[in-house]
């Protein structure tokens, strides 16, 4: 193929899985809002949306320099707001700047997204906004640049995550964790022994919907990364994707019911997106028989991770410190004993234990930096704006206290806009139940 015609199509291969990377937030706000509580799901597509149109400018500005420019082996120092004819140093040939650039983008606010979902329902708005901005336009990005943008773990080491299961997912995982320990837990989530109360999602349809689209959207997040069009390249990468998120679906659900004697869809979901976490790292690397253990043993942790959070009273709404943060190391790790390809064989596969210790230390060290930058950030947020809203705010809901409106009718709440409401009382959530 004349190389006019290669940019062409691998250009559009990269940008239509850009728009599927896009389209994966709307996946991550129906997961996020269908597993909280109804009285909080205006707040949390807010967010959700804010996350999106944060990080794109701030990424494009700063970010995106921080990530892929040159000048040091642990951060970028040129490539701010690029102009279309810029040369950046860690962007690759045969790509239009701005093609990379939108698709790099479009992952920068998965991050930040992550840790909407696990501070949800009582973490202040415009404190959380800020994190995303610290969270999108530095932490990932200096991240980023070790893994995928010229810097010392990746060209120092070898160390391998080919689509972000450390970049993005360890890292918006171990900010996660930081948040919850700094936000506390949701008002009676808890009991005076510890024993977890149950708080119910209020919609599976919306979570089940939206986990149906981050699956679709995946195909983009790992089938683009491979920056090319070329069928051998892409073909292998969307089927161990797809086979992984099958196996984890199913292997949440069966180790659910051996553990509680349930049929848990919320586990079962995870489960899935436990499996798309943890293949991302490999899956370049990692064959179709080999994807479906990583999926099928990335949602067993999971759900064990579940049930871990609770005993140590971090409360995680949505699951996203169990999918994000365990399924991402656990993914890098497995690329260190499932590789086999040339040039990445893992102890399995007659690598030894070169290549495994690499992924143990490097995935290890990333999350430790977001863990550690994102308490600080946390901490200050804290002890300057606060992180919490108030507790009456909380206990009626975000929805009508700081919107002003309910998420499934049309009016407002009194003094907040024309309308006044029909019923003043406060909503009342679904029976409880464990989920």
């Amino acid at each position: 193929m004349l190389p006019a015609m290669q940019t062409l199509v691998d250009s559009v291969w990269v940008l239509l899985s850009a728009f599927l990377v896009f389209f994966m937030h709307a996946g991550f706000a129906l997961v996020e809002s269908g597993f909280c509580r109804r009285k909080n799901v205006v707040v949390v597509l807010l967010k959700n949306v804010s996350v999106v149109a944060i990080a794109s400018l701030l990424y494009y500005v700063l970010g995106f320099g921080l990530m892929f420019g040159g000048g040091s082996p642990w951060a970028g120092l040129e490539g701010f707001a690029p102009a279309a004819d810029a040369s950046v140093a860690g962007a690759p040939e045969g790509l239009p700047l701005f093609v990379f650039l939108f698709f790099q983008l479009v992952f920068a606010a998965t991050a930040a997204t992550i840790v909407s979902g696990a501070v949800a329902e009582r973490a202040a708005l415009w404190p959380f906004l800020a994190f995303t901005a610290l969270a999108s336009a530095v932490v990932y990005p200096l991240v980023g640049h070790q893994i995928w943008g010229g810097g010392w773990l990746a060209t120092s080491t070898g160390f391998h995550d080919f689509a972000g299961s450390t970049a993005v997912h360890a890292v918006g995982g171990a900010m996660a964790v930081a948040g919850v320990m700094v936000v506390g837990p949701r008002h009676g989530r808890y009991g005076p022994k510890g024993r977890p109360r149950p708080m119910p999602a209020h919609s599976f349809p919306l979570a089940a919907l939206g986990v149906l689209i981050l699956w679709l959207g995946w195909f983009g997040f790992n089938g683009g990364s491979t920056l090319s069009a070329a069928p051998e390249a892409v073909g292998p990468v969307i089927l161990v994707t797809n086979l992984a998120a099958a196996a984890g679906f199913l292997g949440g659900l069966a180790h659910t019911r051996l553990r509680t004697g349930a049929l848990d869809l919320s586990m079962a979901l995870n489960g899935a997106l436990a499996g798309l976490v943890a293949i991302t790292a490999g899956a370049d690397v990692i064959g179709p028989l080999e994807s479906i253990v990583v999926g099928a043993l990335g949602a067993v942790l999971v759900v064990e991770a579940v049930l871990f959070l609770d005993r140590v009273r971090l409360d995680d709404p949505v699951g996203a410190i169990p999918v994000h943060l365990v399924g991402g190391l656990f993914g890098t790790v497995a690329v260190g004993l499932f590789a086999n390809a040339e040039g990445a064989r893992g102890l399995l596969h007659g690598g030894g234990l070169g290549l495994l210790g690499t992924q143990v230390l490097g995935a290890g060290g990333c999350a430790a930096f977001a863990f550690v930058a994102g308490w600080f950030a946390w901490r200050g947020l804290k002890a300057t704006v606060g992180v919490r809203v108030p507790l009456d705010h909380e206990l009626e809901g975000l929805d009508r206290a700081e919107c002003g409106v309910d998420a499934y009718d049309e009016s407002v709440a009194p003094g907040r806009g024309a309308v006044r409401m029909m019923d003043d009382g406060p909503a009342l959530d679904r029976p409880a139940m464990e989920g």
